[in-house]
């Protein structure tokens, strides 16, 4: 009989214990087997319950491979150079090949000595740390920590800074995890930026600058040895208040260092004698340039990002964002000292003004000074305290803790209201503004009324500069620049003119200047416009018009193009969203500075679409462009080289918000504001300038918008509070000349460049207050106020009337008698519209 092949065998295997149940049977058979199994078994139940109570819900150790550290943001400016930083922790986070050995070495001999043999614990360590809080159990006292480099990490990142028995167990168990996930060089380059080290610096670099003003490798080993020393308490060795103490802990180090081997005898001595070195505040890079505008892009970042990660991992104050501006540090320099100075122009003359602010001389007063919330904006300027008065002189103290001496000659002013000098008003406590001249300080004061400026570069939007006020400070954190309301008075007006423009009017087009009244309904009755002399000049041009900024003729203006196609090309112009209201023609609607300087820059760049922007794209911590303001795409930008074709360029911006013709010729006329209008005051600049004063009703609110083919700036002054400025207050007056002061540093240096005219522009010779063509007579290069001048008209809508030369010389010589009649009884007045019976 043959076997069946699929017949298959199973065979089950036992494994004999008898014999090791025996073996253990004999053992606890005998007493001492007894003990000794009990013995090894405490340790481990004992750990096991350990582990229970502390270990079971501690935090991963591997989260630690992908930790990112809080990291500040930093700005830089249009060039790429830093300009300022968020951060709540100053860090700098560098990779371990960063440090110098050295560096690594002193805050070992510091911290930790046997950290590259342990395990994650130091176990004589401990037991001494052990014995310590026995000892001082119930004193008060706080006792040593004992812990290695690796329970810091443990601490720092994922426990907390609890002084607990408990904490200390929890600590060493997160250690032991974390040798075994990360190597002994990521063990210790989380801890060297991470580990705060006093002056609010986070992280060995961060110190470094904070400390010395140097980066990591340009430590010297007396000063590697003080940053070694500060992990402990960065308080108990402050270099100004503990200055002795500071040096007797640097060179315990420094004998560690050569205790370890790290340096000779002959290094330890030489740096035992250095001083600490140490400099005053901090020293972290940044300029701290452009108050009002970083607090712009701080409050912008912040919409997008988040402060902490409440938004995602690129908070402003965690994610060390790389933030590139637009900000152009000599225009914003510029711009702070022009506003600072025009509002300083208009106010001093009225007295002493209190600050309000005054600090407890019981107290410390110099740390209050320092606290205080008074920012006196000018670079030679200080905040400074009464500390002492007497009958000719007062004693001042600063923020450094010196001391000088307030003479009451210096403070001489009298006091806003009174007749009577400041000096007499001045008590201990009060603190004030002061300026060095020569030997003495004299008392200065901050200006109550303030305003707003902004430069607009026209062909990319970006704004360059930006001051929101006087000085930045948390009660002018205030940005008027763009969060202001304000009427724009005549600034308004080449809006209006525009619309007409693009309704059929021209530059020659003959408006009425006289009187004009609507009917506004039962319950309001009618209203009656009229201009600042009450005086009417007639038929005149759309150009002189708005040279002279005729209020009359712009709400003729208005009315016959229609206040709703007006209202619309504000809207679409960025201005605002107003009613058809015939008011709106003459600047009644609120709006902000900003926003008027994008509309003026609209206008110079041919009437295609500009936003205003300030920041031109943020990196993430590893360098990726994570926003960009510019969206156009780009074809071969990124090519890696020349492949013989054209520079490849981005496509032009084309959405046109308004006919490039009409956009010229509004340029063309407001030309003739600064060669002979309201702003002639800016002639002098010598170079193509165009723009428009404004002064609002009160007048509460003086303006001027303007610049070049390439730079519009916009600035305008008021009190917070609207009320009138007096009236003298104008906006060729007072916000001209800052302007001016802006554009003296803006334009030095920068060739003078035409506005150009779109294709389809007619240039035609006309009488400049008739508005007829000329033939036989040609415009004079040198003078603005000529008879004949060149005018902008679209194709077919040059003026057919004409006027022949021997009646321009015969008009140019009565208005010469007329001038030479009434030149002695005009007032003057540098806006020139007084001399029209201008108003705005």
């Amino acid at each position: 009989m043959t076997a069946d092949p699929s017949t298959s065998t199973r065979f089950t295997l036992y494994r004999d214990t008898r014999h090791w149940r025996e073996i253990a049977r004999r053992v606890w058979a005998h007493r001492w087997g007894r003990v000794a199994v009990v013995a090894a078994a405490v340790p481990l139940v004992g750990y096991i319950l350990l582990w229970l109570l502390f270990a079971r819900g501690l935090p991963s150790a591997e989260s630690l491979l992908t930790y990112q550290p809080p990291l500040p943001t930093n700005l830089r400016d249009i060039e790429g150079e830093p300009v300022q930083s968020f951060a709540r922790e100053r860090r700098v986070e560098l990779k371990y090949e960063e440090f110098p050995a050295r560096l690594i070495q002193a805050f070992l001999s510091a911290e930790d000595k046997t950290f590259f043999s342990h395990g994650g614990i130091d176990y004589p360590g401990v037991f001494g740390a052990v014995f310590d809080y026995v000892r001082k159990m119930g004193s008060g006292e706080r006792a040593r920590g004992g812990s290695t480099i690796t329970q810091q990490v443990a601490k720092n990142l994922l426990l907390g800074n609890e002084y607990s028995v408990t904490r200390k167990v929890k600590e060493a168990f997160l250690a032991r995890r974390i040798e075994d996930v990360l190597s002994k060089e990521q063990i210790l380059e989380l801890y060297l930026n991470e580990i705060f080290l006093g002056r609010n610096a986070y992280g060995v670099q961060s110190a470094a600058r904070a400390y010395f003003n140097k980066d990591v490798d340009q430590l010297t080993l007396p000063e590697m040895a003080y940053l070694a020393v500060l992990p402990k308490a960065p308080n108990n060795y402050s270099p100004e208040r503990f200055t002795e103490r500071a040096l007797e802990r640097r060179n315990y180090v420094l004998n560690e260092m050569e205790r370890n081997g790290y340096i000779t005898a002959g290094e330890r001595a030489a740096a035992s004698q250095s001083p600490l070195g140490t400099i005053k505040g901090g020293g972290y890079g940044i300029r701290n340039i452009g108050g009002y505008y970083v607090e712009e892009v701080r409050r912008q970042l912040v919409q997008l990002y988040g402060e902490k990660t409440e938004k995602g991992p690129n908070g402003v104050y965690t994610g060390g964002l790389w933030v590139r501006t637009s900000l152009n540090v000599p225009m914003q320099r510029a711009a702070e000292m022009a506003l600072r100075d025009g509002l300083m122009r208009y106010d001093h003359g009225r007295g002493w003004r209190d600050s309000g602010i005054s600090v407890d001389m019981s107290r410390d007063w110099r740390s209050q000074l320092a606290l205080a919330d008074y920012g006196v904006g000018y670079p030679d300027w200080r905040a400074a305290v009464i500390v002492d008065k007497a009958a000719g002189a007062a004693t001042i103290g600063f923020t450094d803790g010196t001391t000088a001496t307030l003479p009451a000659s210096a403070a001489s002013a009298p006091k806003r209201g009174t007749q009577t000098a400041a000096f007499n008003f001045l008590r201990p406590g009060m603190i004030i503004a002061v300026k060095r001249e020569g030997d003495n300080y004299v008392l200065r004061w901050i200006p109550e009324v303030s305003g707003g400026m902004v430069a607009q570069e026209v062909s990319t939007g970006r704004v360059l500069a930006m001051q929101g006020g006087f000085a930045m400070s948390g009660r002018e954190a205030f940005n008027r620049a763009t969060q202001a309301q304000r009427q724009p008075g005549s600034t308004f007006k080449p809006v209006v003119y525009s619309a007409s423009l693009d309704n059929g009017m021209t530059p020659a087009s003959i408006i009425v200047d006289g009187p004009f009244c609507v009917w506004q309904g039962a319950g309001l009755g009618q209203k009656c416009f009229r201009n600042f002399s009450g005086k009417n000049a007639g038929p005149q041009t759309m150009r002189w018009g708005v040279e002279q900024s005729r209020n009359l003729m712009t709400v003729r203006a208005a009315n016959q193009t229609g206040m709703d196609k007006v209202v619309k090309l504000a809207n679409r112009l960025g201005v605002g969203e107003y009613p058809p209201y015939l008011a709106i023609a003459l600047g009644a609607g609120d709006t902000t500075v900003l926003r008027m300087t994008n509309a003026f820059a609209i206008l110079a760049n041919g009437g295609k679409e500009l936003k205003p922007t300030l920041i031109d794209y943020i990196q993430d911590r590893a360098g990726k462009v994570i926003y960009r303001t510019d969206m156009r795409p780009c074809d071969r930008c990124n090519a890696r080289d020349w492949d013989g074709r054209p520079m490849p360029r981005p496509p032009l911006r084309t959405k046109q918000l308004l006919d490039p013709m009409t956009a010229y010729q509004m340029v063309h006329i407001l030309e003739g504001v600064v060669k002979r209008g309201t702003a002639q005051s800016l002639r002098d600049l010598g170079r193509p300038l165009f723009g428009k004063t404004g002064t609002t009703s009160g007048p509460t609110n003086v303006w001027f918008i303007g610049g070049s083919p390439d730079l519009v700036a916009g600035v305008y002054m008021g009190f917070d509070q609207p009320r009138p400025m007096g009236g003298y207050a104008q906006g060729g007056t007072l916000a001209a000349p800052i302007f001016k002061q802006f554009a003296l540093t803006a334009f030095k240096d920068v060739p003078p460049t035409p506005f150009r005219a779109p294709e389809g522009i007619r240039m035609v010779r006309i009488d400049r207050r008739s508005g007829r063509k000329v033939f036989g007579a040609w415009p004079p290069a040198e003078d603005p106020k000529a008879a004949v001048i060149w005018e902008a008209f679209k194709p077919e809508s040059e003026p057919r009337r004409t006027i022949r030369r021997d009646e321009l010389d015969k008009r140019a010589a009565a208005e010469k008698r007329r001038s030479a009649a009434t030149q002695a009884v005009q007032r003057q007045d540098s806006d020139f519209l007084q001399q029209e019976g201008g108003i705005y």
